[in-house]
C-alpha cells in the first residue's frame, strides 16, 4: 500500500477513534445510586445541605464529602501543544482530554480538562487560582515559554493545592531517572559530569534544574538556544535563561560538546551531528528528546559512539522519556496525602522510584505487553515501560512518603496499607488473593509446569524465582526454552531450575514403567506407556507428582480441559483424591462470585453436586470469604419437575443430612440467589442470608456459560479454574489464561492445604 494511503488510513482511524461511538474521550458518571426518592433527597435537596454546612465549618471536609480529593484540572491555553505549536485553546482540547484519560487509566485520578482563551500569563494565572475550590490539584499543560514559568509561579504562590506544569517537571523527572541509571552504567557521578543542554524552553530548563537537584554543578552546565551558547555577554536573555548564563568563550554546539558527558536535547530535529557526538567523553549519555524527530537518530549516535547510552522521546526506540511514567503517579501520591504542593523532595522520590524500578526484574505483565523488547536493566532499558503495573504502587508510595516527611501533607497514611490498596487498584485479583499469597509465602512447594516452553509459563517461572517462595520445574526442550527466553527478554537462568526434557530425561524409564504399572489393567501396553511418557507432558507432570518429584502440577495452557483431566485423573486420582469439580472465582466490580462446576462433570449426579457444594465452600474460605452457596437451576424451590431440578432437590437432601457449617439453599434461579429482596418475597424465611457468593449449577454446560458471560459481558476477571478434590496436587488452567492468572494459580497450588477438597 502506498505511503500516502497508509497515512490517510491512520489519520481516519484516529479521527474515528475520537468521534465514535460518542464524540470525545471522556464522560461523567455518578458514583452514588440514584434509583429512589431517598437517593435523590440525599444527593440534592435537602441532604446536600448537610454536606455543605460541614464544609463551611471545616473547608478540608471538602475532601471527605466531594470528589475534590481525586479531581485534577488539566488546564491549557493551547499556545505550545506538543508537535503542533500555538494552535489555540479549542484545538488543544483533544490533547487535554487525552491527558485526562491517561490520569484515569494509569492512576485512577479523575480530571476535568479546561481549555482557556487567555494568552496573558497573569490573567491566565488569575483564572486558574479562582478554580481552587473545585480541584485537589492542577496540571498545567502546553503553555508556551516563558509564560509557563510565570503562570506556574503565580499559581503556586497563591494556591494551597499542588500545581504542576507537566511539560517542565514530568519531562525533567523521567529524564533524571534515566540519567540516574545511566550514571550507574557509565560509572560516572552527577557532581562530576559536564552537561550540554540544547534547548532553553520550559522542558529544557526544568530538566537542568532537576539534574542540579540530583547533584550536577551549575558551572558544569552549558546551555544553548537558537542563537548559540547562553553566555553572560548576551543581552537578549529572559530571567530563566539568565540563570544559566556562563562566562565562557564557547559559542557553538560543536565547541560546547568537546568532552561533554551528557547531552540533553529538547530542541529540534537533526541539530546534533556525528561529529559532535564523537567529541564527547567516553561512554557518553545522549538524551535526544525532540519529538517526533530527535536531535540525532539513535543509530547515528551509536555509529559515532558505540558505547553511548541513548534515550529519545520516541516509542519505537529504547528508553523513551515519556511523561506518563511520572505525572499520574506523582499526582496520586500528592492527592492521597492532601499535599499542599509538589516539592523537590517529592520529585526526587519520584526520580529514585522510577530508576529503581528499572533495575528490578521486569514484571510478567510488562513482558507480555512488550514482547520481543529488551526488558533487562542495561543500555537499552534505563527506565521502565509505561504499562508496568508496578509504577502506581511504587511511585505513589514513594511520593506520599516524601510528602509526609517534608511536611506538605495534610493527611498521614499507613504506607504499608497504602501500598496494598494501590496494588489492589492495579491488580483486580490482589485483594481477594492476599490471604492465598500470604499462605504461599509460608510454604515451599515444587511446582511442575507441563507446558514449560510456553512464554507465559516462562514469565511465571521467572517471577516465582524472583519472589523465592515456590520452586518451578519446567517440562520442555531446553534449547527451545532458551530460544524463547532470549526472544522474549525473560531473565531466567536455566541452571537455577530443573528442566525435564521429554526427549532425553534420565528418568524416562522409571516414569514409563511406573505409568505402565498404574495403567496396565486399563489397556495400556508397554509400548503405549513409552509413547505417552515420551510425548505427553501432562502425563509426565502427573507422574512427577505421583512419584514425589514435585508437589503439584499445572497444565492446560493449550488443548481441551477434559483431555488434560483424563491423564491427571488416571495418575493422581488415588485414595481419597478424585476430581470433585472446577471452581472459578469471577471478580466483579461489586465483589467476588464463585461459579461451579464449570469443567469436570458434564451431567453430575446428586452426590457429585453435593460434593461440589462442599468443596466450593472449603475453597471459598481460602480467600477469606464466608461461603453462601446457592444451588441453581430453572426450578424455583420445587415448582418444576425436570431432571436438573430433581437432581438439585436430591443434592439438598444429601447436604441436609450432613452437619455443615456454611449457608446453602436451593434449588433456585440465579436471579433469586443474587437478589435477597426478591428471594425473600418469593420464598420467605429461607436459610440463605444476603446475596449468594457461590453458584453451583446443575451441569457444566450451564456453569461454563455463566462463567463466560460474566467474563465477557460483565467484565469479570477470572481466578482459576481451581480443580477441587485433588488435594491441591493438580490444577488445569484454560488456554486464555494470562501470566497474572498463572501467578494466581501458582499461589493456590503453592499453598500446602491438603485439608481442602
Amino acid at each position: 500500500m502506498p505511503a500516502d494511503d497508509i497515512a490517510n488510513d491512520r489519520r481516519q482511524e484516529a479521527l474515528d477513534y475520537h468521534e465514535f461511538p460518542k464524540p470525545g474521550k471522556l464522560e461523567i458518571r455518578a458514583t452514588k445510586p440514584m434509583d429512589t426518592g431517598r437517593d435523590l433527597s440525599n444527593a440534592y435537596s435537602p441532604g446536600v445541605a448537610d454536606a455543605c454546612l460541614e464544609i463551611e465549618k471545616n473547608p478540608l471536609d471538602a475532601m471527605r464529602y466531594t470528589a475534590k480529593s481525586n479531581l485534577v484540572a488539566v488546564i491549557s491555553n493551547g499556545t505550545a501543544v506538543l508537535g503542533l505549536g500555538n494552535i489555540g485553546a479549542q484545538a488543544s482540547k483533544p490533547v487535554m482530554e487525552g491527558k485526562a484519560v491517561l490520569f484515569k487509566k494509569f492512576a485512577g485520578v479523575d480530571c476535568f480538562d479546561i481549555e482557556v482563551n487567555e494568552t496573558d500569563p497573569e490573567k491566565l494565572a488569575d483564572l486558574v487560582c479562582k478554580l481552587e475550590p473545585t480541584f485537589g490539584a492542577v496540571n498545567l499543560e502546553d503553555i508556551k515559554a516563558p509564560d509557563c514559568f510565570l503562570v506556574e509561579r503565580l499559581c503556586k504562590e497563591r494556591m494551597n493545592i499542588p500545581v504542576f506544569h507537566d511539560d517542565q517537571h514530568g519531562t525533567a523527572i523521567v529524564a533524571a531517572a534515566a540519567a540516574s541509571n545511566a550514571m550507574r552504567l557509565s560509572g560516572k557521578k552527577f557532581e562530576d559530569i559536564k552537561v550540554v543542554a540544547l534547548g532553553a524552553g520550559a522542558a529544557g530548563i526544568a530538566c537542568l534544574k532537576m539534574l542540579m537537584v540530583m547533584g550536577v554543578r551549575q558551572d558544569n552546565i552549558t546551555m544553548l538556544d537558537s542563537k548559540g551558547v547562553v553566555h553572560t555577554g548576551r543581552n537578549d536573555l529572559n530571567p530563566e535563561k539568565q540563570e544559566f548564563a556562563r562566562d565562557t568563550e564557547l559559542r557553538t554546539t560543536i565547541e560546547a560538546m568537546k568532552g561533554a558527558d551528557l547531552f540533553l536535547g529538547v530542541s529540534g530535529p537533526g541539530l546534533l551531528t556525528r561529529e559532535m557526538v564523537a567529541q564527547m567523553a567516553d561512554r557518553p549519555i545522549i538524551f535526544a528528546l525532540a519529538n517526533p524527530t530527535p536531535e540525532i537518530m539513535p543509530e547515528e549516535a551509536r555509529a559515532a559512539a558505540p558505547n553511548a547510552l541513548i534515550a529519545t522521546g520516541r516509542s519505537d526506540y529504547p528508553n523513551q522519556v515519556n511523561n506518563v511514567l511520572c505525572f499520574p503517579f506523582i499526582f496520586r501520591g500528592a492527592l492521597d496525602t492532601g499535599a499542599t504542593q509538589i516539592n523537590d523532595e517529592m520529585k526526587v522520590a519520584c526520580v529514585e522510584a522510577i530508576a529503581a524500578l528499572a533495575r528490578e526484574t521486569t514484571s510478567a505483565e510488562v513482558g507480555q505487553a512488550y514482547r520481543g523488547e529488551v526488558l533487562t536493566f542495561g543500555p537499552e532499558y534505563l527506565i521502565p515501560k509505561p504499562f508496568d503495573p508496578r509504577l502506581l504502587p511504587t511511585i505513589a508510595t514513594a511520593v506520599a512518603k516524601a510528602a509526609m516527611e517534608s511536611g506538605v501533607a495534610t493527611r498521614e497514611l499507613d504506607l504499608d496499607d497504602y501500598t496494598r490498596r494501590l496494588q489492589g487498584r492495579v491488580y483486580r485479583s490482589y485483594n481477594i488473593m492476599r490471604s492465598v499469597f500470604e499462605a504461599d509465602r509460608m510454604a515451599r512447594r515444587r511446582l511442575v509446569f507441563a507446558e514449560g516452553e510456553d512464554e507465559r509459563i516462562l514469565h511465571t517461572a521467572s517471577q516465582l524465582i524472583e519472589e523465592g517462595h515456590d520452586t518451578p520445574i519446567l517440562i520442555g526442550r531446553p534449547e527451545v526454552i532458551q530460544q524463547r527466553l532470549d526472544r522474549e527478554g525473560i531473565r531466567l537462568d536455566l541452571d537455577r531450575i530443573e528442566v525435564i526434557n521429554p526427549e532425553s530425561d534420565a528418568r524416562y524409564r522409571d516414569y514409563w514403567t511406573a505409568y505402565h504399572k498404574l495403567m496396565r489393567r486399563q489397556g495400556v501396553s508397554p509400548d503405549l506407556a513409552r509413547a505417552i511418557i515420551r510425548t505427553n507432558t501432562t502425563a509426565i507432570a502427573a507422574m512427577m507428582v505421583h512419584l514425589g518429584a514435585a508437589d503439584a502440577m499445572i497444565c492446560g495452557t493449550f488443548g481441551e480441559y477434559r483431555w488434560h483431566l483424563r491423564y491427571v485423573s488416571e495418575i493422581l486420582a488415588r485414595g481419597n483424591a478424585h476430581p470433585v469439580g472446577a471452581l472459578s472465582l469471577i471478580i466483579l466490580d461489586r465483589g467476588p462470585l464463585f461459579i461451579a462446576d464449570t469443567q469436570v462433570h458434564l451431567d453430575p449426579t446428586p452426590q457429585q453436586i453435593a460434593e461440589t457444594v462442599i468443596g466450593a465452600a472449603r475453597h471459598i474460605r481460602r480467600f477469606g470469604v464466608e461461603p453462601k452457596i446457592a444451588l441453581c437451576s430453572a426450578s424455583q424451590f420445587g415448582n418444576l419437575d425436570t431432571d436438573t431440578s430433581r437432581n438439585m432437590r436430591a443434592a439438598m437432601e444429601i447436604l441436609d443430612g450432613m452437619d455443615l457449617d456454611f449457608e446453602y439453599e436451593g434449588e433456585m434461579p440465579a436471579d433469586l440467589a443474587l437478589d435477597p429482596e426478591l428471594r425473600e418475597k418469593l420464598y420467605p424465611e429461607g436459610r440463605l442470608t444476603g446475596k449468594a457468593n457461590g453458584l453451583v449449577y446443575a451441569n457444566a454446560e450451564i456453569a461454563n456459560a455463566a462463567r463466560n458471560m460474566l467474563r465477557s459481558v460483565a467484565g469479570g476477571l477470572e481466578v482459576g479454574p481451581i480443580l477441587m478434590g485433588m488435594e491441591n496436587r493438580a490444577h488445569i488452567v484454560t488456554p486464555g489464561i494470562t501470566v497474572r492468572g498463572l501467578m494466581n494459580i501458582s499461589a493456590l497450588a503453592g499453598t500446602n492445604v491438603s485439608s481442602y477438597s
